[in-house]
C-alpha cells in the first residue's frame, strides 16, 4: 500500500476541486424533480461542469481495469441502485431517492461528493434510511485525526447502520484520492476500532458509506456498472472528501448549499 501525504499546494487545488464538485450540487438541486430524466440531470451537470466552472468530470470515460469506459459524467443511483448508476431515460417519479455522485478534476486534481435527494415526498422508511446514512457518514468522519486507525472510521458507520436495523455494503469503499481518482487508502465502512492504517497528517480520502434497508448483498446489472441490492431494498449513499490534520479534520467538499452535520454528532469531533 502506497499512501500519498499531500503537500500545501496540492492540499489547496484540492481545496478548489472539492468546492466545485460540492457546488454542482448545489447548482442540481431545483433540478431533482418527478418526471425529470437521469439523462437529463447527468447533461445539466456536465454542461455546468465544462462551460461554467472549467473543470473536467472525472467519470466520463473512466475505465479502471476489468471496466469498459463509463459513458457519463455523473452517477444517479435510484432508489435499490447501491453506486454506479448509469444516467440514462429513466424519469424520477414522486417518492424516489436518488444518490446523485459528482466527482471533477481541476487543475489535475479531484474533488469527490455525493447526495442524496427525496423526489416529491418519499416514504417514511426512505427517508429514515438516508437520514440514518447521512448521519453514518458524519459519524465515520467525526473519527478523523492524526493517530486515529481506518477501523475507528468503519467501526462507527457499521455500529450506527446495524443498531438502526439497516445493513452496510461490503463490496465497495472510500478510497484515497488526489492526482489520481482512486489512490490508497481503502477506506471501508465496517470493521473494528484501533485496527487497520493509523491517520497521517495530509491524508486525504472519502468516506462513503452504501446503507441498505435490507440485506447488504448486491449484484451488478449487465451494463456493466450499475450496482443494485439483490433483493430489491432500498439503498442510500453520502460521500463527502476529508483532509487529515493533526487534531482532527478538515472537509474539502463543502459549499454553500452543504447541509451540515447533525449537532449531536459535531460534539464528538
Amino acid at each position: 500500500m502506497s499512501i500519498t501525504l499531500k503537500s500545501p499546494d496540492e492540499i489547496e487545488k484540492m481545496r478548489v476541486a472539492g468546492l466545485l464538485a460540492a457546488e454542482v450540487l448545489d447548482y442540481i438541486t431545483p433540478f431533482v424533480k418527478p418526471g425529470v430524466t437521469t439523462g437529463e440531470l447527468d447533461k445539466l451537470c456536465h454542461d455546468y461542469m465544462v462551460d461554467i466552472q472549467g473543470c473536467i468530470p472525472a467519470p466520463l470515460d473512466y475505465a479502471p481495469s476489468g471496466y469498459k469506459p463509463y459513458p457519463k459524467s455523473i452517477c444517479t443511483s435510484v432508489n435499490h441502485q447501491v453506486c454506479h448508476g448509469v444516467p440514462g431515460e429513466k424519469q424520477l417519479k414522486n417518492g424516489d431517492i436518488v444518490n446523485l455522485d459528482i466527482t471533477t478534476i481541476k487543475a489535475g486534481y479531484h474533488g469527490d461528493t455525493s447526495r442524496m435527494f427525496h423526489v416529491g415526498e418519499a416514504s417514511i422508511q426512505a427517508k429514515r434510511l438516508c437520514e440514518v446514512t447521512f448521519e453514518c457518514l458524519w459519524l465515520g468522519i467525526a473519527q478523523v485525526r492524526a493517530g486515529a486507525h481506518l477501523g475507528d472510521i468503519g467501526n462507527a458507520i457499521q455500529r450506527h447502520a446495524e443498531k438502526s436495523g439497516f445493513s452496510v455494503v461490503r463490496e465497495f469503499c472510500g478510497h484515497g484520492i488526489g492526482a489520481k481518482f482512486h489512490e490508497d487508502p481503502q477506506v471501508v465502512h465496517y470493521g473494528k476500532a484501533g485496527t487497520g492504517v493509523k491517520l497521517e497528517a495530509n491524508m486525504i480520502f472519502t468516506i462513503e458509506p452504501m446503507i441498505n434497508a435490507g440485506k447488504a448483498a448486491i449484484r451488478e446489472l449487465a451494463d456493466g456498472w450499475t450496482i443494485v441490492t439483490k433483493d430489491h431494498s432500498l439503498s442510500a449513499q453520502w460521500e463527502h472528501t476529508i483532509l487529515v490534520t493533526e487534531t482532527g479534520y478538515e472537509v474539502l467538499t463543502l459549499s454553500d448549499g452543504t447541509r451540515k452535520p447533525p449537532e449531536w454528532i459535531k460534539s464528538c469531533s
